[in-house]
């Protein structure tokens, strides 16, 4: 009973400071909440307990959730062609650099489906703070094609990981584009049901909402499509991201509705998910040999291929945007540390690469969070000194 309380009161804690504590370091506040989960759960104040573990897991789900809500597929479905040419370039250049990187060194193949994982969780924070920019909103589409494609590689690989290659691997595949078709029907017929009756789009989310029957029916969608995922044994990530897309592309009429859903998931689920993150790793493991040399080799190596291959982006966004774009994809936290758990507890990894996985994971959020600041602060105030000399050039 004391271990709880003092659980809940390190998380309260934790929540409640970790923005203070963003803004007096100059940090944003995801990190800050790795680095103090981390850091309280070396010195026993926090500690596993079922329900923290459910919690933290609705948290990462509502991640997936709130990452979906940010991609209107009627906008991607108008994407131009080129430019779903250049984001499959983008992902053949990762998947290719992963592949050669992982022979080069001799890493096992696990490596090969590790190292390109792109998740956009961490992409919907970035939007919190920095706004809708011409490269969070490219990053967005790009990233949502490319974690589409992570999170059906992650549930192959768990059924092959759990089951290894056989009839239940094939069971899975079956399972994964049955759903996908289902769900392509789906927003088919629900595109077609709302194009000839709008109305019903506003009777089920109606403008003025002192029911909150948006946030209703969000949840409802959010915990239905989990339940199906479950039912059919596929990734949860995937029904909630699905889930989130969902809203924007038939209730657009509702524009507030993914702020009012980030707010709720920002100020509690989500931030336990980041602390529960943190937990995983112990400060002691630092002293581990060789170990911050290896997550160092990985995390550098992660950022430095998607920024390599976001220059195909350059023509559309310029230079200094497209390795902005190419750095907002490298912080795939989530999905990183769900692969190397199921590849450790396969056997496929040892102890230290799984823990230089989850340290390299960590680097890649605070540095990657770190760079992204800076050079946005840096176009921040070349946009100013040009404008200024403009001013008194006029």
């Amino acid at each position: 009973m004391t271990d709880n309380i003092t659980l809940i009161l390190t998380l309260s804690v934790i929540i409640i400071f970790s923005p203070f504590l963003a803004k007096y370091l100059k940090l944003p506040t995801t990190p800050i909440e790795i680095i103090l989960g981390s850091l309280f759960g070396s010195i026993g104040f926090l500690h596993e307990e079922h329900l923290f573990d459910i919690v933290a897991e609705f948290g990462f789900l509502y991640l997936m959730f709130i990452a979906g809500t940010e991609i209107n597929l009627k906008n991607v479905l108008k994407t131009p062609v080129h430019l779903i040419k250049k984001v499959l370039l983008y992902l053949l250049i990762l998947y290719t650099l992963s592949i050669l990187f992982s022979l080069y060194i001799n890493l096992g193949n696990i490596f090969m489906v590790l190292l390109p994982l792109i998740s956009i969780g961490l992409v919907a924070s970035l939007i919190k703070e920095y706004g809708k920019t011409p490269w969070l909103e490219l990053s967005m589409t790009a990233g949502g094609i490319g974690e589409v494609i992570s999170i059906v590689i992650l549930t192959l690989t768990s059924a092959a990981l759990r089951d290894g290659f056989g009839l239940h691997l094939f069971q899975t595949m079956m399972a994964l584009i049955a759903f996908i078709l289902f769900m392509f029907i789906i927003f088919k017929v629900a595109g077609l049901l709302f194009w000839w009756f709008p109305k019903i789009s506003t009777a089920l989310m109606p403008h003025e909402d002192n029911k909150e029957q948006d946030i209703r029916l969000s949840m409802g969608i959010f915990t239905l499509l989990i339940a199906a995922m479950l039912f059919l044994k596929l990734e949860l990530a995937f029904g909630a991201f699905l889930a989130g897309i969902f809203i924007p592309t038939f209730f657009d009429h509702k524009h507030e509705l993914p702020e009012k859903l980030a707010s709720f998931g920002f100020g509690f689920l989500i931030p336990l998910f980041f602390i529960h993150i943190g937990t995983a790793f112990h400060l002691e493991q630092l002293f581990t040999q060789g170990l911050i040399i290896k997550a160092l080799e990985i995390a550098l190596f992660m950022i430095a291929m998607r920024v390599f291959a976001a220059l195909v982006f350059v023509k559309e966004l310029q230079i200094l945007d497209a390795v902005l774009m190419g750095l907002s994809h490298s912080m795939p936290l989530t999905l990183l540390i769900a692969m190397a758990t199921l590849a450790l507890s396969a056997k496929s990894i040892d102890e230290l690469h799984y823990y230089a996985f989850i340290l390299a994971a960590l680097f890649q959020v605070i540095s990657v969070m770190i760079v992204i600041k800076l050079i946005n602060n840096y176009k921040g105030t070349s946009t100013a000194i040009k404008l200024r000399k403009k001013v008194l050039k006029n």
